[in-house]
Parts: C-alpha cells; sequence; structure tokens
C-alpha cells in the first residue's frame, strides 16, 4: 500500500504522472504495456494532463477498459467516449490498440466473454476510481460478482441509471500490475478509511480490492486516516 495526499488542484496532474511514469517503466521493460482506464471526472482530468507528457510510447500501449455502461460508444455516459475525447483524440494512440467493451450489445454475457478474451493475463497499470459507497469499476457493495473467482469480466447492475453494465472481476484487480487508485472529496473519506484501515471487507468495501495499490488523495478524501 502506498499512499499520497496532494490538494485537490493537484490530483489529476499527480494521477496523470504516475500513469505516465508506470507505462514508461513497462513499456521499456517489455516493450508494451496495457492500461486499463476508470471512468470519472476527477479520472477524466488526469487522461487530460497524460496526453500532455512527452516521452510516452504510445504505439507500445495497449488500452482498455475496467467497466462500461450499457450504453452506445458514442453516448454521454459512456466511459469510452469521455476517454476518446480526453485522450485517445489527443495522443498517438493507434485505433488498433484501443480495446472498447460492447456493452451495449444485447446479448451482457456474450460481451463479458469476449471482453475478457481480449485481456491481457495481467494489466500493467490499472486506474480505478471510488465512489462514496466504497465501489470501484462497477463492483458495487454486495454485487454478486465480487465472489468470482474465475470470470474477468461479468455483467452487473449498478444503483444508479443506466443500471447494466460490465465490469472486470476481482481476479483482474488482484493481478494488476500497478493499481492506481483516485479519489478526492469528504465524501469519499469514509470508504477510504474502510478500504485502507479496516479489517478488509470486500462485499462491504470493493475498493479494498485495491488496498495494495498507489492511492492518490486529496485531504479531503484523506480525512479520516488519522
Amino acid at each position: 500500500m502506498a499512499i499520497e495526499i496532494c490538494e485537490s488542484s493537484q490530483l489529476a496532474k499527480r494521477a496523470a504522472e504516475h500513469i505516465a511514469e508506470a507505462l514508461k517503466k513497462a513499456t521499456a521493460a517489455d516493450s508494451a504495456a496495457s492500461l486499463a482506464l476508470a471512468g470519472g471526472t476527477t479520472p477524466r482530468a488526469a487522461y487530460e494532463h497524460l496526453a500532455k507528457i512527452p516521452g510516452i510510447d504510445w504505439s507500445k500501449v495497449s488500452v482498455y477498459f475496467g467497466d462500461e455502461r450499457a450504453v452506445p460508444p458514442t453516448h454521454p455516459d459512456s466511459n469510452f467516449a469521455m476517454a476518446k475525447a480526453a485522450l485517445f483524440d489527443r495522443v498517438p494512440l493507434p485505433a488498433s490498440n484501443i480495446h472498447r467493451i460492447a456493452a451495449e450489445d444485447p446479448d451482457q454475457d456474450a460481451a463479458a466473454r469476449a471482453y475478457e478474451a481480449l485481456l491481457p493475463a495481467r494489466i500493467s497499470v490499472l486506474v480505478l476510481g471510488i465512489g462514496e459507497d466504497g465501489h470501484t469499476a462497477s463492483l458495487f457493495p454486495g454485487s454478486p460478482a465480487l465472489n468470482e473467482r474465475v470470470r474477468r469480466v461479468l455483467p452487473v447492475i449498478g444503483p444508479k441509471p443506466p443500471p447494466q453494465r460490465l465490469s472486470i472481476t476481482p481476479p483482474v484487480i488482484e493481478a494488476a500490475e500497478q493499481c492506481i487508485v483516485i479519489a478526492n472529496g469528504a465524501g469519499k473519506a469514509e470508504p477510504v478509511r474502510r478500504a485502507l484501515k479496516d479489517p478488509l471487507d470486500i462485499q462491504l468495501t470493493p475498493s479494498g480490492l485495491a488496498r495494495d495499490g498507489l492511492w492518490l488523495l486529496d485531504h479531503a478524501a484523506a480525512g479520516l486516516l488519522g
């Protein structure tokens, strides 16, 4: 576990710098890297900063997603649409290196199986957020997907519209070479404390799956860590 606390105004920039550093190390060591993205406002800002950082060989980076809502890729709620505007359209990333979740497919299970077949055995850099309920990706408290040990992508139901989603499962998070968790705001303070300080309870606080990762927090989100 590593925790970095910074001003809220610097959080996205610091996240981008950590992502860039991890990608550069991965491409230098293995000549290829995999990056899995999260949705959300702060991750979007991080991707916009990431697009400005020089020295990343984007031809060697394959991009995936931790979850996606069951909407078309041009929909305002689409994580893909957000990442395309914030990052993909701003860097020389080959289209063949971008692996979108076809979550709008009416056959959700087939879409999940197709995507897990695309995922590498280990994600080099997995970017995650955390919700005020403690969820991460689209793994919500009490979700049956939290018990999954074989399947790596599953259809899930979220508490907010649109409810139908596809999400990576615990084995993907646990296998990632590096998890970078971004959290800001006082509403995240309680779930951050549970994820990092309480006895691990994935059913209550799914984001605890990434406890051993790098946690980038603003002062408000870190407010209950002591």
